[in-house]
């Protein structure tokens, strides 16, 4: 099975509160978009979205130019049916992030689910190029992976775990650090999982 397939797979069979990213309020990813002072207008990408509760939080805070990316087709569509009439104010692309060619460059691109997933180096350099050219110049750059505290797997597919140390070496070429915090994130099963985010502008 490729990884679209595990994905579609997971968004077809599994509910919301069967999957253990699921989080009614982001707190921690509006807290950034807060920080930044991203304006309303400003072009946000989230990558991975997929059913995600932030676009319905960024649609009621008044965010206007929101991009939702997934693999997943599937996790799009329960978005979109969550949304109702909402949605059509949102921009839906279904790709794997390292087939996505952008038509715009983006203020805010967010990435709390995809990121640590990417475990080879040829995958890895590819991501690090795509944010480098598609990223405004003092645009934001947000990562939420799995600390070197946090599981080893997710969804039964290997991740890769980051310090903050660990980030900031892989972007700080064309990003300078702002902020980073390790978060622990209660699952639907009430477990824990560590998270380490950190917040970069683009240079």
């Amino acid at each position: 099975m490729n990884r679209k397939e595990h994905w579609e797979n997971v968004f077809k069979t599994k509910s919301l509160n069967e999957v253990s990213w699921f989080e009614q309020i982001p707190e921690t990813s509006l807290s950034f978009i807060e920080i930044a002072n991203v304006s309303k207008s400003d072009k946000i990408i989230d990558i991975g979205g997929g059913d995600s509760f932030l676009v319905d939080h960024l649609l009621k805070l008044g965010y206007t130019n929101i991009t939702v990316l997934d693999i997943s087709g599937a996790a799009i569509q329960r978005a979109k049916k969550r949304l109702k009439n909402q949605a059509d104010d949102v921009t839906w692309i279904v790709s794997d992030v390292l087939d996505f060619v952008p038509t715009e460059k983006y203020h805010f691109w967010h990435d709390r689910a995809s990121f640590h997933f990417l475990i080879d180096e040829s995958q890895i350099k590819k991501y690090q190029q795509l944010v480098k050219q598609n990223i405004e110049k003092n645009g934001n750059l947000v990562i939420g992976t799995f600390s070197e505290n946090g599981p080893k797997k997710c969804s039964g597919l290997e991740i890769k775990q980051y310090s903050e140390k660990s980030l900031e070496d892989l972007f700080n070429v064309s990003f300078s650090k702002q902020k980073c915090i390790n978060k622990s994130h209660t699952t639907p099963f009430d477990t824990n999982q560590n998270f380490t985010f950190c917040w970069f502008k683009k240079k």
